[in-house]
């Protein structure tokens, strides 16, 4: 039977890549945005050229109460689109970056990090842990930031370590089920998240690839594949771990 990947913020960056290789492997994808529909149909149009089925959701995953009306909206687009009652895999990708020095840092730029990166994590899985098959696969996405230190990062690094943590306990509670969760940890990558930074500036550029044993920053195409290859059945024992994903970051 195909495998149903259903996979948070993929209307560009890691959640694209992700949810474009996850087909690659011939697997069936719901993605979900918050704004660019466009940009989310666009992935679905990719999909479906590669001969697989894709369905694209509206989800802001900071707002707790829009979880449950989203799940209703899931549970019917698995029965209409893939005869399903469930599906297989969840990877939390969905976030964003927000970055100041912890003197500077306000209320709101934290409590918008928490919500959308830790709680929105926790609460969706909770909602969504009646449509995930026993035997599944959940990867939430962590970063290299809390491995390493760089200033300006701090907030943004401890909610991602919150998740690191979350992984364990997940893992421990649903291993009763067979859904094995990981981590994964991707270090500095070229993509528009956060402003494009890392993408955009030649010397934020320089700095992360200078920290790199392999001399670069790395490529969504450098996590997506990584990612699909993880929820294969190849990888069914991997259970519990924090993956990074960095090309030798800040060793």
């Amino acid at each position: 039977m195909t495998k149903i990947a259903l996979i948070t913020g993929a209307s560009r960056g890691l959640g694209r890549n992700t949810a474009l290789s996850v087909a690659r492997h011939g697997g069936d994808v719901v993605l979900t945005y918050q704004s660019r529909s466009a940009d989310a149909q666009a992935v679905v149009a990719e999909i479906q050229a590669m001969g697989r089925k894709a369905v694209a959701l509206k989800l802001d995953t900071g707002d707790i109460a829009a979880l449950a009306p989203f799940a209703d909206r899931l549970r019917t687009v698995l029965g209409e689109t893939f005869q399903r009652e469930t599906f297989d895999h969840l990877v939390n990708n969905a976030g964003h970056g927000d970055y100041a020095l912890i003197g500077e840092t306000t209320e709101p730029q934290f409590d918008g990090l928490v919500n959308v990166h830790f709680k929105g994590i926790y609460f969706l899985t909770q909602t969504l842990l009646p449509l995930i098959a026993d035997g599944g696969r959940i990867v939430n996405l962590s970063s290299g930031l809390t491995r390493t230190s760089f200033p300006g990062y701090a907030a943004y690094a401890a909610v991602k370590g919150a998740v690191e943590v979350l992984t364990r306990y997940m893992a421990k509670e649903l291993g009763g089920r067979g859904i094995a969760v990981n981590t994964v940890a991707p270090g500095a990558i070229e993509t528009d998240f956060g402003g494009g930074g890392v993408r955009d500036n030649p010397e934020i550029n320089k700095i992360f690839a200078d920290m790199t044993a392999l001399g670069r920053v790395g490529l969504p195409d450098d996590i997506g594949p990584m990612i699909a290859s993880l929820l294969s059945e190849d990888n069914r024992w991997i259970n519990a771990q924090r993956i990074e994903v960095s090309g030798g970051q800040g060793i």
